[in-house]
């Protein structure tokens, strides 16, 4: 049975529009959940097909409303989870901290302004 992650040969899904000049990574949380993923399963917490199909359980909905490296931080959320490498309470905590500093970044830019000219 295929799931949302196949779709090799469907028709329906619309044109694909490919940037040129794409970069690989847009964002640097994309660069490091990719890195990571590749990183523990050289560090032996898990192999190739265990983070492919961790990729494969997304909800379909989900998977197809979500990007690529989505895919790839989602799997290793799993993993982490399935691991007991890290728990829900600890990846909350983080997404917690990140919102915080990235809510304090903003406030910071709003309060001081680049230069004119810059």
């Amino acid at each position: 049975m295929n799931g949302a992650h196949d779709l090799g040969g469907m028709h329906g899904f619309g044109p694909i529009n490919p940037e040129p000049d794409e970069p690989v990574f847009h964002a640097e949380w994309e660069r490091r959940a990719f890195a990571i993923t590749l990183a523990m399963g050289a560090y032996g917490a898990w192999n190739l097909d265990m983070s492919r199909h961790a990729r494969e359980r997304m909800d379909p909905a989900e998977y197809l409303g979500s990007s690529y490296y989505e895919h790839w931080l989602h799997g290793l959320q799993t993993l982490l989870l399935e691991k007991n490498l890290l728990t829900e309470a600890e990846i909350q905590a983080r997404m917690a901290t990140l919102a915080n500093a990235r809510a304090n970044t903003r406030a910071n830019a709003q309060d001081n302004p680049p230069a004119a000219g810059q």
